[in-house]
């Protein structure tokens, strides 16, 4: 093993199952610590980042959640995702407020009114805009520093730099809590849900989207799927997904497809990472007809859950 493998893996612990406690587990694919860039961990945890998968994936023989056994340490994770700058995420600000806009609609179908939301992990803040600008009282965190910046800058919303527990926020303070691409990111889901389920009003609704493993387009694409990810921690199917917020004092009411839009231009720049001699010739064709701002909803199996706090 190199010298940068053996360095990569002193950064490394090993944890329990999240969802059941359980030690015991089957690999889904072995880890690639040759690839790895110890030096280079502050890039791979920007919100943009989509450096390939490259730990080792579990799957717990007890409950059937996946996970990544062993990872980077918490405080090798906390740091990369407070610092650096991210500016090819935001470039897609305006067109991820088009995605928002449709997900806010759908979930006021599912609200008796425009109260107080807060959203966890919120990046540049896109989605609280869309929220305040249609009446309601926001809140959010991100753990970037730059990103928080940028939203406070851009949007005028002050957003909390670090995670939900460093809000410090109120029992039963909000109608709405929503986590955006997040919960695959957190070092502990279960202790994330409960937080979220503390700070939620009796009967309030929790919003969560996440890249479904168990999906069709993740099956047939195997180890190249696009949200194999090394900033991924776990991988969730529906099944575990609703095992988790049932046990944390949740009723799913709503399980959908979530589309997504983006800038073609964009999308095949973040394939480069996946398929580089496959995207080489569309981007120069896109660029010659001069259609990199072209905004392209794809799905590539992530699902969108709402679930109800129970009283």
């Amino acid at each position: 093993m190199s010298d940068t493998a053996e360095k990569y893996k002193h950064l490394l612990e090993t944890v329990p199952c999240n969802l059941c406690g359980e030690d015991d587990f089957e690999i889904v694919y072995p880890p690639d610590y040759e690839s790895a860039k110890p030096e280079d961990i502050l890039h791979t945890f920007r919100s943009s980042g989509d450096e390939i998968l490259l730990d080792q994936l579990v799957r717990c023989k007890n409950c059937g959640l996946e996970y990544l056994n062993p990872r980077l340490g918490e405080t090798v994770v906390v740091e990369g995702y407070s610092e650096g700058s991210d500016e090819m995420f935001v470039s897609q600000a305006l067109v991820r407020e088009r995605t928002f806009a449709k997900s806010l609609k759908m979930i006021e179908k599912n609200t008796q009114q425009r109260g107080y939301l807060l959203d966890v992990g919120t990046a540049g803040g896109s989605f609280l805009a869309v929220a305040k600008q249609r009446g309601w009282e926001v809140a959010g965190c991100e753990p970037n520093r730059w990103l928080a910046g940028w939203g406070k800058e851009h949007y005028g919303i002050e957003i909390q730099a670090g995670t939900l527990f460093d809000m410090k926020l109120e029992d039963a303070s909000f109608d709405v809590v929503t986590l955006w691409d997040v919960l695959e990111h957190t070092l502990d889901p279960k202790a994330v849900l409960l937080e979220c389920r503390r700070v939620l009003k009796p009967g309030g609704l929790l919003v969560i989207n996440y890249p479904d493993i168990s999906s069709l387009v993740s099956r047939l694409m195997g180890h190249r799927w696009v949200f194999l990810l090394s900033v991924h921690l776990y991988y969730f199917t529906k099944e575990t997904v609703g095992k988790m917020l049932e046990t944390n004092g949740f009723k799913v009411i709503d399980n959908q497809r979530h589309w997504q839009t983006l800038e073609l231009g964009y999308i095949l720049f973040r394939m480069q990472s996946y398929a580089a001699g496959l995207t080489k010739i569309p981007s120069k064709v896109v660029n010659m007809l001069r259609l990199q701002n072209l905004q392209i909803p794809y799905w590539m199996g992530q699902v969108l859950v709402l679930a109800e706090k129970e009283k």
